[in-house]
């Protein structure tokens, strides 16, 4: 699947797709001839985590492969790296070829990686991940590009410095609004208000108009979609999304009403907030995919084809959005990587993109 952006950058989108010779060598060419092979990983290989005869048969152990870990939990990645024998380096060893952080790598690190080395953070990568940062850059760009080509979030203010620009917004067009920290996760410190009066302006927030008419599944309960992207380069930028995604739903069926009370687990859909409320169902079941308030985002599609909805437009605006929000932030981290970073490719990032659809996209 390639995408041309509006951007002068060269943007490259790919589904990942498994190799055909993966029972043979676990080693994949890639997308482009020109480019290295690659060690696809499966999760299969975790049943061979106590066979040390069938983990010397794996490409990473016949490679010499060796990551580091550094200030991250890594119970689950380190499992699957041993089951791929790719074993982990000493601590004080700069024999590595990939690095795994929890936390932004310093300048100093990124200036010493050779050619061989990867590390799983771009420099300045928060111009993506910050929530008040990824605003801006979207901002910028859509007076850049035109507003239509950047239109896929809702109006935004970052507190405390946009609060005059809040007031006016609010005079406009009532709330309710929805208050985020900038550098938070699992909806921690979220929640609505319906004036900016009742906005904290003693930490930096975002405010954001709240989408009071959302896509209802699941008999009428909000969801969202997440997506997992891999990011190689940004310049060309190329991004791979995986083809498949988790769905997450509220457990408290939504009411638009004009008196609704704010309950998390009726606005939120974060997983770390809705497994405590009495009606949570767990899926524990791998085989059903559209049991309980997680489904894969195939079983999602498959219930709004049911329904009648366009999910090939649905998927197209989604990609879109990926694309555009990367894209804005690409400048920022090109520079930064032409500082900091001296081999092409040591560099690369994970990262998940969560997508709350308004009724009127399909």
């Amino acid at each position: 699947m390639n995408k041309k952006s509006d951007s002068q950058l060269s943007t490259k989108v790919i589904q990942s797709e498994p190799s055909k010779s993966v029972n043979k060598t676990w080693l994949w060419g890639g997308s482009f001839g020109s480019r290295n092979s690659v060690l696809l990983f499966h999760s299969s290989c975790l049943a061979d985590a106590d066979n040390e005869a069938a983990i010397k048969e794996k490409p990473g152990y016949k490679l010499h492969v060796t990551y580091k870990a550094f200030q991250a939990e890594t119970k689950l990645l380190a499992k699957l790296l041993d089951c791929h024998g790719i074993s982990e380096a000493a601590v004080m060893s700069n024999d590595f070829n990939l690095l795994w952080t929890g936390s932004h790598p310093k300048p100093g690190v990124l200036r010493s990686l050779c050619a061989h080395q990867r590390v799983n953070h771009f420099p300045r990568s928060y111009e993506l991940t910050r929530k008040d940062r990824l605003y801006k850059n979207i901002e910028r760009m859509q007076h850049l590009k035109g507003f239509r080509h950047f239109d896929f979030i809702p109006q935004t203010f970052v507190m405390p410095i946009e609060y005059r620009e809040l007031c006016q917004a609010h005079h406009r067009a009532r709330g309710p609004w929805i208050v985020k920290p900038v550098a938070s996760s699992r909806g921690r410190g979220i929640f609505i208000v319906e004036s900016p009066q009742q906005v904290p302006l003693e930490a930096p927030v975002v405010v954001a108009k709240y989408i009071s008419e959302p896509l209802l599944v699941a008999g009428g309960h909000k969801f969202d979609v997440r997506l997992y992207v891999l990011v190689t380069s940004f310049d060309p930028l190329l991004v791979y999304v995986y083809e498949e995604g988790l769905v997450r739903f509220a457990t408290v069926k939504y009411d638009p009403g004009p008196h609704r009370v704010w309950d998390p687990c009726m606005h939120l859909c974060n997983y770390s907030i809705n497994k405590f409320h009495s009606d949570y169902v767990k899926s524990d079941d791998p085989s059903a995919e559209n049991v309980g308030h997680k489904w894969t985002l195939s079983a999602l599609l498959r219930q709004l084809k049911t329904e009648g909805k366009d999910t090939t437009s649905l998927m197209s605006q989604i990609e879109d959005l990926v694309v555009k929000a990367i894209l804005a932030s690409a400048n920022s981290i090109i520079t930064a990587c032409k500082m900091f970073v001296p081999h092409t490719g040591n560099c690369f990032g994970f990262t998940e993109f969560g997508n709350l659809c308004h009724r009127l996209v399909l």
